[in-house]
């Protein structure tokens, strides 16, 4: 793929020069949102890097709204516009329909100004689309879509087709067409107070913003208001860990005791393995097994921040890992955590392109190797051990369907219980969590 240079133009806005640049690379190089973003705006001062990531991450979520709309007000397929023209006009769409900011002169001048400097030509097609934008205006283009079907609800909400016919036939079509909508909307940002360091209380006191507290998750603190959490002395002393509620709940049901000898495979990057080193007061020990080196690398600097000396990293294939193993130790754990790779559909509001990533192929490849790592994690439990399955993702194959074989063919394990999260009624991420015990 070629490169995507930064617009020249000095009178285009600094954020939509850059969220520009951010969509040619997401949707013609590849390129992930967050490092194209991290790359494209180190240089933009705060205000504009906000307005920027906004920019490009809602247009980057609300392209299959965005491509709709622009075919319906071009009369020709998206598909078979120049690329830099199409970018353009998601940019300025986007703007137009999502925001309530800058004048509509303004958003329509600048997209045609980047338009003219990286097409090969068209910008005309772009004034005219996003002029007649202005004219019929977001409530008329927005309120005429529709989502009493799948195929309806995957333009209104900007999901490929196959994601909204999987929650249509697995959540029904009413919490289909919520989750669909949350997805798009901010995500909850919550830190977990490191109990070896602090409580949620006096991390709160600390914190410079709003929070509101979790009944059910004593160490869990949840942001009112935009905080820069990793500029601050609170996260470089270890009092905190950024995760969501949902990822705090796995740890809980594991329940880890201090002593206890506990298993974490495919542990990177680390929030729920030093959560359980919390849970148990850093006595006893965690054994996180992670395949990749450098995110074992980063793993055991996370455990060195947040002070949890009972974690040992071992570099190692969670799918083979209890072949490996066995024989070194033949007590078993007394607790496996099996958090494995997973197609994240849990997590779309805080990864802007993952929905157009993945694939149905991908997932069915995943649920092979999710199978056989949790059965390498039950193979390390002792007898009368607890047994937890997790993923961040609302797919059937990857989570239910995948249970219910595994108990199936492992007789002696029996379901203790089933947590699924989901964003539209938890307002955190989608995380599916069981818990078993081997008898």
């Amino acid at each position: 793929m070629p490169n995507v240079p930064s617009p020249p133009t000095a009178s285009v806005a600094p954020a939509r020069r850059c969220a520009y640049t951010v969509l040619r690379r997401v949707f013609e190089q590849g390129a992930y949102a967050d490092r194209a973003l991290t790359a494209e705006a180190a240089q933009l001062e705060p205000r504009d890097r906000a307005l920027a990531m906004r920019l490009a991450y809602g247009a980057v979520q609300r392209r299959g709204t965005l491509d709709h709309l622009i075919e319906e007000l071009s009369e020709r397929p998206a598909a078979a516009l120049d690329p830099p023209l199409l970018a353009a006009l998601r940019l300025g769409l986007y703007e137009l329909l999502y925001t309530r900011g800058a004048p509509d002169y303004a958003v329509v001048a600048d997209a045609v100004e980047l338009a003219k400097a990286h097409g090969r030509a068209g910008h005309g097609l772009v004034n005219a689309v996003l002029r007649r934008a202005t004219r019929e205006g977001p409530d008329s283009l927005l309120d005429g879509l529709t989502d009493d079907t799948p195929e309806s609800a995957a333009i209104k909400h900007s999901h490929p087709e196959w994601i909204a016919r999987l929650w249509w036939e697995a959540l029904g079509p009413e919490q289909a067409r919520a989750l669909m909508a949350c997805d798009n909307e901010p995500l909850e940002v919550a830190l977990r107070a490191n109990t070896l360091v602090t409580d949620a209380a006096a991390l709160a006191g600390e914190l410079p913003v709003r929070t509101h507290f979790d009944p059910d998750i004593p160490e869990a603190v949840v942001l009112d208001e935009p905080f820069d959490a990793h500029s601050s002395t609170a996260w470089r002393r270890g009092a905190f860990h950024a995760q969501s509620r949902a990822a705090m709940r796995v740890a809980r049901e594991l329940a880890p005791a201090a002593g206890e000898r506990v298993l974490d495979l495919c542990a990177a990057p680390g929030g729920k393995t030093t959560h359980l080193a919390a849970l148990m007061h850093d006595r006893g020990e965690v054994l996180a097994v992670e395949r990749d080196k450098r995110r074992a690398g980063s793993l055991v600097r996370t455990a060195q921040r947040l002070h949890a000396s009972s974690v040992r990293v071992e570099v190692a294939d969670a799918e083979h890992w209890t072949e490996a193993a066995r024989g070194a130790d033949a007590r078993g754990f007394d607790r496996v955590l099996v958090d494995p790779p997973c197609s994240g559909l849990g997590t779309l509001q805080a990864r802007a392109d993952l929905r157009w990533r993945v694939t149905p192929d991908a997932i069915a490849n995943m649920a092979g190797t999710q199978a056989r790592i949790l059965a390498a994690g039950a193979g390390a439990l002792r007898p009368g051990g607890l047994l937890v399955y997790s993923t961040c993702t609302i797919s059937p194959i990857e989570n239910e369907l995948l249970i219910a074989a595994f108990l199936d063919s492992h007789a002696s394990f029996a379901l203790e219980d089933v947590v699924l999260t989901l964003p539209h009624r938890d307002h955190t991420a989608g995380f599916y969590i069981a818990r078993m015990r081997r008898s």
